[in-house]
């Protein structure tokens, strides 16, 4: 995959997380596709909504790309998400054996990539996928700063 097709399907996962936002929900979007460059899933962030606190972009996009392929291994594809994956969201990302991921803003507090337990770092992960810097970061980290600061003027 070359910059302008990471820069297209990372702008599929930022209206994901303006969706998101839109329903009230965190706004993470993630985009998978497979070796083709076919869209095999895009979802946003659902916990609130879904009443499942593992209804993370990431993970939703995943159950349904395992879903349309009938496997869940998703050995070849790229997942292109927003913000720095969590712990739990790595996890299920190295089990899914995704072969390329792409983020668009770190996560400092609780991302898992770059940052915390650095999952894919760890001598217990047994797949690592390629860890790409993704184009987008500054909006999506706008997004989620805009998201939040007017959930606290809501909640003053």
């Amino acid at each position: 995959m070359d910059a302008q097709f990471d820069e297209q399907m990372m702008q599929r996962a930022v209206q994901e997380a303006r969706a998101a936002a839109d329903a009230g929900e965190t706004p993470v979007g993630a985009v998978i596709v497979d070796e083709n460059g076919d869209i095999l899933a895009a979802a946003g962030n659902a916990p609130i909504s879904t009443n499942d606190p593992t209804a993370h972009a990431e993970i939703r996009a995943l159950r349904a790309a395992a879903q349309k392929l009938g496997n869940y291994r998703l050995a070849g594809a790229s997942l292109y998400v927003t913000l720095e994956p969590c712990a739990m969201c790595a996890g299920a990302i190295s089990i899914a054996r995704i072969a390329r991921l792409v983020i668009a803003a770190s996560d400092p507090k609780g991302g898992a990539v770059w940052h915390g337990p650095k999952f894919f770092e760890q001598p217990t992960c047994h797949w690592r996928p390629d860890v790409a810097q993704g184009p987008f970061a500054d909006e999506a980290g706008q997004l989620l700063k805009d998201f939040f600061k007017e959930r606290r003027a809501r909640n003053m």
